[in-house]
């Protein structure tokens, strides 16, 4: 009763990780996916979007796909806290279990990779890079500079809450495999 009551506990944990991260992840899709900004620059009319910088557009297909992702993995957590909390990952079979942390790997580092490949895109549109004589573009584009900011700190968020629940799928996966029994220290050889 009480393992039963201690796994639907962590259920409802993980349940809660999710949803966060699925919460992170979709504004940090939207808000950089939606970031435009039309400025006027020596007589001409610019518009800035999201499609200027293709790390940007990565960033936005990535944090989309995840916050996907965990909207699955939030249904599974929400049938299993209906099911009394048994988790199929650790008790069905091995194989689920692997499948289930290799997808929170793989969606960790991949949210984790396009955040850091997009603010490095970013630093070079606030400082510019002048070996190449690329100017700086976000003291013209102040605002989309601040809400691509923002997206970067939401996805960083949820890459960090996507690293964690992979974690927790690592627990359970090694909770599959039966510890040796452990020998006393005096026992006879």
């Amino acid at each position: 009763m009480v393992a039963a009551a201690a796994r639907a506990t962590e259920v409802k944990a993980e349940g809660w990780l999710r949803g966060a991260c699925a919460a992170l992840a979709a504004a940090a899709a939207l808000l950089v996916g939606l970031s435009t900004q039309t400025e006027t620059v020596l007589l001409v009319r610019k518009k800035a979007t999201v499609k200027d910088v293709q790390a940007l557009w990565v960033l936005a297909m990535a944090a989309a796909a995840a916050a996907g992702y965990h909207v699955l993995q939030l249904l599974r957590c929400f049938y299993l806290g209906r099911a009394g909390g048994v988790n199929p990952c650790r008790r069905s079979s091995r194989a689920l279990a692997w499948i289930c942390l290799l997808l929170d790997k793989a969606c960790a580092y991949t949210t984790f990779a396009t955040t850091v490949a997009a603010a490095q895109a970013c630093v070079i549109a606030l400082d510019g890079a002048h070996a190449l004589q690329w100017t700086k573009l976000c003291n013209i584009y102040t605002r989309f500079c601040e809400q691509i900011a923002g997206s970067l700190v939401l996805g960083m968020l949820a890459a960090v809450g996507t690293a964690v629940l992979s974690a927790v799928s690592a627990r359970n996966v090694v909770r599959l495999y039966p510890s040796p029994p452990a020998t006393p220290p005096y026992a006879a050889h």
